[in-house]
């Protein structure tokens, strides 16, 4: 049964908390991230309520400040740094009646921060991205950014991402999970399945946690005396990891954005080979700021097919809102998902809102659509 959303008071703008930091890896980006939406959101429109959720975990008012919250000099902001007290705690309603969200600080009376109607969710990574925080709004009744509980946890573990793919017909690159039992009972028999796996395949493969992001983790590994460092390292972020063979083509990329009428796709983007880097991981895409091109340099026929597939992926996986959409066009011409994220890289720079740019939505527009998607969708099953 679902529960409608609740209108504000007459007279009030909607309450918007945007929700970043979070105990995953991917922390620095979420505070970036946040930064750039505080930026552009319509403060005629809507009233804002910064919260951070910090490393260890614990949600705290933050300084409405968005310039302490970008990477300066390759420094990386936190929610530590932003927290308007180092003890004072935010808890959100559990009661689905109300959204009275309460303040805590030791030795003083629980304050009202008033009514929140709408949480847009800039987490991502575990315990934010990943169907966690989904599920804790739903049981409170309050609407949210983006996709709901089931979408989530699908779009955060590779493997079942994968297999959603597989069972609706998506194009989808040989892989292998190694479970956190087989590396832990028996590492010799974990390694030689990944050992045969490259026999059948072939190096370079690529090593990454299973439900992690914004490349954290990965290691391409050329040959097998690479390989059990590259092991520790996925496993430092995700004791499940996944092994990808090496898929020579083009990187592209797409976003699908959720309108009135149903999903749409934006125009696709390319990533080109990084010199700097081995892949387009975290340094590359945050730190060194590398230049994706927009639009991608796709025949027609080809821009089509990946915008279709891109929308097919949102469907097959239930997803609400927003998706970035990740492909490899192959050498022979084929397109192959390799992954699609729930909460994309929402930064300046960031891949999903330039290519929605370019297909002529902007980044204030973009906030505002997927709030308005947001307010219209009500909590519980639909």
């Amino acid at each position: 049964m679902s529960s409608e959303t609740s209108p504000q008071s007459p007279g009030r703008k909607p309450r918007v908390a945007i929700v970043f930091g979070g105990r995953s890896s991917e922390h620095a980006i979420s505070v970036v991230t946040a930064g750039a939406v505080l930026r552009a959101i319509d403060r005629t429109k809507y009233d804002v309520l910064p919260i951070g959720i910090t490393s260890d975990g614990r949600w705290t008012l933050t300084a409405d400040d968005p310039e302490r919250m970008a990477i300066t000099d390759r420094a990386l902001p936190s929610v530590e740094q932003l927290g308007e007290s180092a003890e004072g705690g935010v808890l959100l309603p559990v009661d689905p009646a109300s959204r009275e969200v309460i303040y805590t600080e030791p030795g003083s009376v629980p304050k009202a921060l008033g009514e929140v109607d709408v949480v847009f969710p800039v987490l991502h990574g575990p315990f934010g991205e990943d169907g966690t925080l989904q599920g804790m709004l739903e049981l409170a009744g309050i609407p949210y950014v983006g996709a709901g509980v089931l979408a989530s946890a699908v779009g955060q573990d590779k493997e079942y991402m994968k297999r959603v793919f597989i069972s609706f017909g998506l194009p989808v690159g040989p892989y292998e999970v190694i479970r956190p039992r087989e590396w832990d009972t028996d590492p010799a028999a974990a390694r030689k399945k990944i050992v045969d796996f490259a026999g059948e395949h072939g190096w370079p493969l690529f090593v990454k946690p299973a439900r992690a992001g914004s490349s954290m983790g990965i290691t391409k590994v050329d040959d097998l005396s690479g390989l059990d460092e590259a092991i520790e390292e996925a496993r430092r972020h995700d004791p499940k990891i996944l092994v990808e063979s090496l898929l020579r083509g083009r990187e592209i990329e797409c976003g699908v954005l959720e309108f009135e009428d149903g999903p749409r796709a934006s125009v696709p983007a390319e990533i080109p080979p990084v010199s700097a880097h081995d892949f387009y991981d975290f340094e590359a895409k945050y730190i060194d700021s590398a230049a994706g091109i927009v639009p991608a340099p796709l025949t027609e026929d080809e821009t089509r097919r990946v915008r279709e597939l891109a929308v097919r992926a949102f469907d097959a996986a239930s997803c609400e809102g927003l998706v970035r959409a990740d492909f490899f066009l192959t050498e022979d011409g084929e397109f192959v998902i390799n992954e699609i994220n729930t909460m994309p890289g929402f930064t300046p720079i960031s891949m999903y809102p330039r290519m929605w740019q370019e297909t002529g939505v902007s980044y204030p527009e973009l906030v505002d659509l997927l709030i308005q998607a947001a307010l219209r969708r009500p909590t519980g099953l639909r």
